[in-house]
């Protein structure tokens, strides 16, 4: 880590109609470094990661990536993104290697590179069959090897191991785990896993900040106040 950031969040709110989901919510992350965001199913984790991948913008307050504020300047950083979301965001009529070379070409990457994560992900012999007709654990392989296609800089991921068998998650782990040497933002439906993966930790609780701060300061307590 050095004294870049990644992500600096200023007072960050978004409504749905009249629902607020995220309110005033302020927090930053070190280029290189893990945030992990904490909280119930609502209480804004999705849509915090949606608005850093640019896909929704803020109401009120700021979020800026690598220095450059969203949306206005979403083009300077898009490049530098890598997102796995609950939809794969893979065609689900092309072959996983159709797909991984669609998005190479987006990127300008070598189709060596979408050789190389179908074989480190055990997918190479499967790829070439229909997204459709694999398991949700295979897809969950390819959309992992979109995400990290281009070598991001910042990896945004929302419950990534979700429909992973043990050794799946093993496979992926140096593509997404800290070895993938970038910073991440990831959300878990297994907290105590995910903070001991993180550096920063990041509460929230029908859209405000609940506890933010270092990973291995979040407590027990606060944990079971967060998700009663």
């Amino acid at each position: 880590m050095d004294g870049t950031l990644a992500i600096e969040l200023r007072g960050l709110t978004r409504h749905f109609g009249e629902r607020t989901v995220l309110r005033d919510v302020s927090a930053s992350l070190p280029a290189g470094a893990t945030l992990d965001v904490l909280g119930r199913n609502g209480a804004g984790k999705s849509t915090l990661l949606r608005i850093l991948a640019t896909l929704l913008r803020p109401h009120e307050g700021e979020a800026l990536v690598f220095g450059e504020p969203l949306p206005g300047r979403a083009f300077a950083v898009r490049g530098k993104l890598g997102l796995l979301a609950h939809d794969p965001l893979l065609y689900r009529d092309l072959t996983g290697r159709e797909n991984l070379r669609y998005h190479a070409q987006l990127h300008r990457v070598g189709f060596e590179r979408v050789e190389e994560l179908l074989e480190a992900v055990k997918m190479d012999r499967r790829a070439d069959e229909p997204v459709r007709l694999l398991s949700q654990g295979m897809v969950q392989r390819i959309a992992i090897c979109r995400a990290v296609l281009h070598a991001p800089e910042l990896l945004l991921l929302d419950e990534p191991r979700a429909n992973l068998d043990p050794a799946a998650g093993v496979l992926v782990e140096p593509l997404i785990g800290r070895a993938a040497g970038c910073a991440r933002v990831l959300t878990s439906h297994d907290p105590g896993a995910a903070l001991a993966e993180a550096d920063l930790a990041l509460g929230l609780s029908d859209g405000a900040v609940a506890f933010a701060g270092p990973a291995d300061g979040v407590g027990a307590a606060q944990l079971k106040e967060l998700y009663a």
